[in-house]
């Protein structure tokens, strides 16, 4: 057997595939080459991280919100179960429960959001027996809202509900 027997193809140093070719003394260079494709890998992933910190902020932003429209909200329904019905209170006396009124809850519930200090679009107050439920709307900016809503407001709501005090 001779020795360029011995050698695959017969001696000849040439890879063998598709798309290969070799020249002595020369560094190898593949076709279909992919210089060059990390660039744009990298930057894809900068987008999706820097997006992902942009909705990490607008939800922190929007929850913070929600935050202050529902603290508005809580002192809103305190305030107007602390409003009694004076009328029937000392007509028909206190029976376990302070009685309460649609008209002096709004007045109370108007008193405190005024006071405040919360700008709310829009607000009610429903009284039922014992208990109180505000209802607050507040429609505000987010962070980054004109990304991900486009620029329009986001609007909160918030509700709460208190029961009058017992004697």
């Amino acid at each position: 057997m001779s020795a360029a027997s011995s050698v695959p193809n017969g001696g000849d140093r040439t890879p063998t595939g598709p798309g290969r070719t070799y020249s002595p003394g020369v560094a190898r260079r593949w076709s279909g080459s992919e210089e060059g494709s990390s660039l744009p890998f990298v930057l894809v992933c900068w987008l999706v991280a820097a997006l992902m910190c942009f909705g990490a902020v607008a939800a922190s932003d929007a929850f913070l919100e929600q935050q202050r429209v529902q603290s508005a909200c809580d002192g809103a329904a305190l305030a107007a179960v602390n409003q009694t019905e004076n009328g029937a209170a000392y007509a028909r006396g206190v029976s376990g429960y302070l009685p309460l009124d649609q008209a002096s809850a709004q007045v109370a519930v108007a008193d405190q959001l005024a006071d405040g200090g919360t700008r709310l679009d829009g607000w009610s107050v429903r009284v039922t027996g014992v208990e109180a439920t505000v209802t607050c709307t507040r429609s505000v900016q987010i962070a980054f809202g004109w990304l991900f809503l486009g620029g329009a407001p986001l609007e909160r709501t918030a509700v709460a509900s208190a029961r009058a005090p017992t004697a």
